[in-house]
Formats: C-alpha cells, sequence, structure tokens
C-alpha cells in the first residue's frame, strides 16, 4: 500500500539527512551516560514515554528517554500515539508498507498489523489523516538514529514497527486494549514508544486553571455555569514545585498539574492515571496511549514479573516557556522508561 512520506521533514525537524543526523547526536549527547545507577541504554528498558513536538522543542527531552531505551534484542518496536487530525474511537491500525525518514524507511510489520486487524477491535487510519498526523512521524527519525547506533549502517537488520493510533476510549476500553496488546508485551523482542506531550496551558487550548487554597480550578469555567470543575487536592509531592504556595506561578501550577499526572503514571495503577486526568482535565494529549500502555504493564505483572519492573520512571520534564501572563502559552514535554 506504498510509503507513508515524512511530511514534517524540513519543517518540524531537519530534512537533510545529514544536518538530521547532527542535530540528533548533539540531543543524544547532552544525556548523562548513566541513570538511576544505570549504564544506557538501560537494561530491560523496552518501553519508553517520549513527546511529540518539532525537535527544537522537544527533542532534547525526548532525547533522555531514547538513550534510555534498550533495542539490542528488538526485532518489532510498536508505536502508539494520539490522533491530533480527527476523530478517532478506540484505536487505528496503518495501511501503509513503509514509513519514510530522512536516513531512510522502516518497514511496517503487516504480520502483526494483519494479525492485531483480523481481532476486530481496529480500524484503519485514513491516509490522509496519517500523513497530516506527527505523533508517530516524529518518533521514527529518532528511532533510526538508535537503531543505526545498535545495529549499524544495514538498514536491513533493523526491526519492524507497528504504528498505532489511540483516540479516545473509557478507563475500560484502555484496560481492555492494554490487554490485548500485552502479549507482544511479553515478547522480549519487542519495544515499545508511547507518544504523548503533557499540560497544555493557555487560551489557545481552552485550558487555564489555577491553584488557589490547594486545589487546581480553571477559572475560565466558572461553577455558575454548571462546565467548572476541581481538581484532587494537590498532593505533597507536586506542592514541591511552587516556590510561594500563596502566590504561585503559572508555571508553578503547570509543574504541580505535570506532577500529579507523573506520580499517578510512575504508581503503575492504570486506574489512578485515569483518575487523575479525568479529575483536573489535564490536557496530555497521550494520555490514552499512555493509559492502554499502563494497562498492558498491569497485565504482565498479574502474570508475575520481577519486583521493580512494569513501571515507568520519568527522568526528564521540561516545558516550552515559563508562563507567567495569562495571555501566554506552554506545552510541557516529559520522557520515562520502564524495564519488562
Amino acid at each position: 500500500m506504498g510509503t507513508r512520506e515524512a511530511s514534517h521533514a524540513g519543517s518540524w525537524y531537519e530534512g537533510d539527512p545529514e544536518e538530521l543526523s547532527s542535530q540528533l547526536d548533539e540531543f543524544l549527547d547532552r544525556v548523562p551516560a548513566t541513570l538511576d545507577d544505570s549504564s544506557l541504554p538501560i537494561p530491560g528498558a523496552r518501553v519508553v514515554i517520549a513527546p511529540h513536538a518539532g525537535y527544537l522543542y522537544s527533542g532534547p527531552c525526548a532525547a533522555w528517554a531514547y538513550k534510555a531505551l534498550n533495542l539490542r534484542s528488538a526485532k518489532r518496536v510498536f508505536i502508539l500515539g494520539p490522533s491530533h487530525t480527527y476523530y478517532l474511537r478506540g484505536c487505528a491500525l496503518t495501511t501503509f508498507d513503509k514509513y519514510e525518514t530522512p536516513f531512510g524507511d522502516l518497514v511496517v510489520d503487516k504480520a502483526t498489523t494483519a494479525k492485531l486487524r483480523q481481532t476486530g477491535r481496529f480500524s484503519d487510519m485514513p491516509k490522509r489523516h496519517e500523513v497530516d498526523e506527527h505523533s508517530l512521524e516524529m518518533h521514527i527519525p529518532y528511532l533510526w538514529k538508535r537503531l543505526e547506533q545498535t545495529f549499524g549502517d544495514d538498514s536491513t537488520k533493523y526491526p519492524s514497527i507497528v504504528p498505532i493510533l489511540v483516540g479516545n476510549a473509557s478507563e475500560q476500553e484502555e484496560k481492555s486494549f492494554g490487554q490485548l496488546l500485552s502479549q507482544y508485551l511479553e515478547d522480549p523482542e519487542t519495544a515499545w514508544i508511547v507518544s504523548s506531550d503533557f499540560c497544555h496551558w493557555g487560551s489557545r487550548f481552552k485550558y487555564r486553571p489555577k491553584l488557589l487554597d490547594g486545589v487546581i480550578r480553571d477559572l475560565d469555567k466558572p461553577k455558575a455555569s454548571g462546565a467548572g470543575y476541581e481538581s484532587l487536592p494537590v498532593t505533597p509531592n507536586s506542592t514541591k514545585m511552587v516556590e510561594n504556595p500563596a502566590k504561585p506561578q503559572t508555571h508553578e501550577v503547570i509543574a504541580v498539574l505535570d506532577q500529579m499526572a507523573m506520580d499517578a503514571v510512575e504508581s503503575g495503577a492504570h486506574s489512578e492515571f485515569y483518575k487523575v486526568i479525568r479529575e483536573t482535565h489535564n490536557t496530555v494529549c497521550g494520555r490514552h496511549p499512555i493509559g492502554v500502555m499502563m494497562a498492558a504493564l498491569e497485565a504482565v505483572a498479574e502474570d508475575g514479573s520481577e519486583k521493580g519492573k512494569g513501571k515507568f520512571s520519568f527522568v526528564q520534564y521540561q516545558r516550552s516557556s515559563l508562563v507567567k501572563e495569562d495571555w501566554d502559552s506552554s506545552v510541557s514535554y516529559a520522557s520515562a522508561y520502564a524495564i519488562v
């Protein structure tokens, strides 16, 4: 069915392969040689969460996830991302044979996508929307770079990819998809990339919550209108982000929101993450891909995984700007890994 073109090359990231390679090398070189008392890549770290904005914004943060990701045994890489280009309920599969990068093409695992399609649980991504979608594409050049570092220049040795868009889903639907995908997560020759930015704050995102009296409240949605909400009281760990609780800066409130979400992810409890997102309304665009991945990790853990495995650890957090004024905006980026 053809090759999905690298539609964002030359705009969201460098289109020239030499310039792109140099840029990615620079980002990766900034990451320390060790994380969490382990050399990189981290043994067993087959799952990562990484952002998907333009590389000038999120590339340095994404490098922390990619340098932690262990691809040495990988023969297949799943990429889960949210849909920004059309409304999607549930999950959708690619119909393309390959994904283009400025470096070369990565081959789609058609056998796996065919098997998933046979379950009747997946739709197909409309081609025009898949080409426009950036949440999957932004990881392909980074993945190529890490595969090149792992396997050398012979791209025939590179693992195939399984791109999946994860759309709107209830808590139970996320859990169901996670259980379905857990059979692949158990395979030690399969790696996973979960694509997500974190808080999108600002009027253009219709999300400008404030921190008042220890509670996150969205002042743009007053309770009198029936559309307002309050979050969970902020957690002690997240309040460390605030220098002056009596008058918190907006960028500190954003950090509190994201810390609450990251704490929930690190808890390993899919239900806890779903609850925090529901009650804070944090605009984590990849909340459903993260939810599906957490549910898959839980399903594998129930089968008796070793202690310390199957939970995400965040290693980097950044924001596109430190918001101080209500007219400003910001997008947050976070990187995490999980050992399976």
